[in-house]
This record gives structure tokens, sequence and C-alpha cells, in this order.
């Protein structure tokens, strides 16, 4: 792997990747930052060597040019004081001002540029686009995992133009690492957590899974799916109706592997989508109709979190309910808790990106896992087998 402790930055402008897309607040104040200081290894590394840095993202999602919602100037106050440098900041991703601060760049100095998406030659992956770029600097770190599995310019095409300096920052090689260690050298037994409404999003995972893992745990807006698929009444839960059969093969590979599937046993039923609706606990497969499956239910907690605990090696991806509303986040709560404990007693616990990492931020645990991804679909692709644009560019010859 090219990593960037294989070259020494003095004097060499570093031209950046990260992901800085952070939430921010109606104010522009930025409400979750890890995304921020997840990058700030790879660039402490390259200021202490001696070099410039050049850093380049996304943040949002325009669709017409540049708006001042989606401005990383949001970004520029807290990097600088995470830093303890003053980070300029370039209205421009390209053209003349761009130029020109970059050329001006010292020795650990650090400079932003504006929203890359603020030009749709980015995602198209337009090469004029990524030249331009690359004559910003003189090496070419990508450190942007979340955007690894897309094939934009500024993530994949512009390695090109760097045949002999380009490189992993060190938040890319520890996702990469991470994401091997789980699935290819887990200790056993090796429980993977499945959430989140489709099954569908996740079906090239589970499929892939299943050749590796002890334990399958299928909760959330999946698990109705499931559950009709058996005969059950799920009421109004969300259902894939088109992936009924899929939810019968996935239980019978399951078993032909032997694969110990765990679905709910009961859920925690609403009458209502909202956190003041009335509540119940229904059997799995006994919903009445009118009321929707919101979390799962407590004889399930208690059934998932056994396995859990005795796990050694656990990937959790997608939530166990809509543990955005207090009334039904006890279920993704119990989970986290129960990883958090498994992970204390020595497993390894890999965190897949997306709802998972915010539902262990939202309930203060992130520090006592073994690793939060900050790529929910990179991460998801790369399991799943696939070839990320963003890692294939820099692996090439």
């Amino acid at each position: 792997m090219k990593t960037i402790d294989q070259i020494n930055f003095s004097g060499k402008k570093a031209l950046i990747r990260v992901d800085f897309n952070v939430p921010l607040d109606e104010n522009g104040n930025i409400t979750d930052d890890n995304r921020i200081t997840a990058a700030l290894p790879t660039i402490k590394k390259i200021i202490k060597d001696g070099g410039a840095v050049i850093l380049m993202s996304h943040m949002g999602r325009p669709k017409n040019g540049p708006n001042e919602k989606d401005s990383l100037k949001h970004v520029i106050k807290h990097l600088s004081d995470l830093l303890g440098v003053q980070v300029e900041f370039a209205d421009d991703c390209i053209g003349e001002q761009a130029t020109e601060k970059a050329q001006a760049l010292k020795d650990g100095q650090v400079l932003l540029l504006e929203n890359l998406r603020f030009y749709k030659e980015e995602e198209k992956g337009d090469a004029d686009f990524a030249k331009k770029l690359a004559a910003l600097g003189d090496v070419y770190v990508n450190d942007a995992f979340g955007t690894a599995h897309r094939a934009h310019a500024s993530t994949a095409v512009i390695a090109q133009f760097f045949p002999d300096a380009k490189y992993f920052g060190y938040l890319m090689g520890a996702e990469l690492s991470n994401a091997e260690k789980v699935l290819n050298n887990p200790e056993r037994p090796f429980t993977a957590i499945m959430g989140g409404s489709k099954v569908s999003d996740k079906i090239l995972l589970i499929e892939r899974l299943l050749d590796k893992v002890d334990n399958l745990i299928i909760g959330g807006g999946m698990a109705y799916t499931f559950a009709k698929a058996n005969g059950g009444n799920i009421g109004t839960s969300l259902v894939e109706l088109e992936k009924l059969q899929l939810a019968l093969d996935l239980v019978q590979k399951a078993k032909d592997k032997g694969v110990k599937l765990l679905l709910p046993l009961d859920n925690v039923i609403a009458d209502d989508f909202n956190n003041n609706a009335k509540t119940d606990v229904a059997k799995t497969g006994e919903i009445p109709d009118n009321w929707m499956g919101l979390d799962i239910g407590p004889e399930t907690v208690k059934l998932f979190s056994e396995v859990i605990e005795n796990s050694k090696t656990i990937l959790w991806n997608g939530p166990m309910g809509v543990f955005e509303m207090d009334t039904f986040m006890v279920g993704t709560k119990a989970v986290a808790d129960a990883v958090v404990k498994a992970t204390s007693a020595g497993a390894f616990s890999l965190i897949g990106g997306g709802d998972s990492a915010a539902a262990v931020s939202k309930f203060g645990l992130t520090a006592d896992v073994s690793y939060v991804s900050t790529g929910g679909g990179a991460l998801l692709e790369y399991m799943e087998g696939k070839e990320l644009p963003g890692v294939k560019a820099i692996n090439e010859d």
C-alpha cells in the first residue's frame, strides 16, 4: 500500500483530497467534526515534514454552482483551531486566485480550496478539471475514504497526473486495513449485524458475509420483509414486497452454509410514525393492522445482545429501529452497548459508517469500539468485493 510514510514532504506542496462534508446547523456551525479530526494525522505529518498542504473537498449536494450554505468557508475557523495553524482559504478550487494562493504557500502553511462540487465537472470525472486541480500541487494524497467509491475528478481521475507521486493518507490506510481485518482475518465467533430500511441495499454484502460469518443478525426495517416472507402480519411496517422470495432464499443460504441467522422475536410497534405515538410490543409476524414496527422488542434485545457479547469479531452496519426518535432508540442503544461490552472483553468491532456511526456518536460510545468507518457507502462497496475507483487510482502504476 502506497502510504505517506514512504515520502518526506519537505519542500513539497501536497494536494490532499479530504472529506470535509460535515453536517452544519442553520447558522453554519459544525455539529459533528469526526470527518475533520479523522484527517488531522495526515495533515500534521506533512506539516511536520516541512511541506505545505492544499486541501480539497466537497460539501453537500449543490445543484446550481456556488452558494453560501455549501461553502467550505464554514470549516476554516474550526480547522485552524484544531491544527494550531491559520488556514488560508481560496474562494474557488481552480482559477487565478487558487493558483496564486497555492504558489504563495510556504512550508508548514495550509490552504483550503472552495467546494469542488460547485463545478459539475467534479462529479462527471472531467479530466481537464482534474488537470487544473493537479497543477496546484507536487504530490497527490487521497485521504477521503467516504468518496473513494466515486469516480470523480478529485478522487480517481486526478491521480493520473501524479504517476510517481500519489499516496494514501493515514485515514484511507486505516479504513482499508480494518476492513481487510474483518473480511479476511476475523477471530471467531464473527458476528455481522445488519440493519437499516431495505434488504435490497445490503443484499450483495449479506451474500458475501454468509461465506465468512458465524452469526448474522438482521434488524431494522429490513426485518419486516423477512417477517412478511414467512407469512407474518406486519401491519403498515416498511416492506419490500418484491424482495420476499429473496428473503426466503437468504434464510435458506444461511442454513446451507451453517450460519446462524437471527431475526427479531418481537417488535416495538406504534400507531403513527412519530416520537409521541401510542406504542406497544408485538411478536414478530403478529403486528396488528394500522400499526407499524419501529424498533426491536425486549426479547430480541436480550437475544441479540447475548450473541454479540460472546463474539470476537463484530461488523455493524445499520440501526435496529428509528433511533433518531428517542422512543424507538432502545434497540439500537442496546446493540451499541453489547458491542462496547464485547470490545472491552477483547473483541474487534468495526462500525460501518452512515447511520451506525451516527448512532454510536449519539450515544457517546465512539471511543469505546475498535473502529468507526467514515464512509458508509464506500465501506459497503469495498466489503461487497467491488473495486473502489479512489483506491484503484492510487494502486495503479
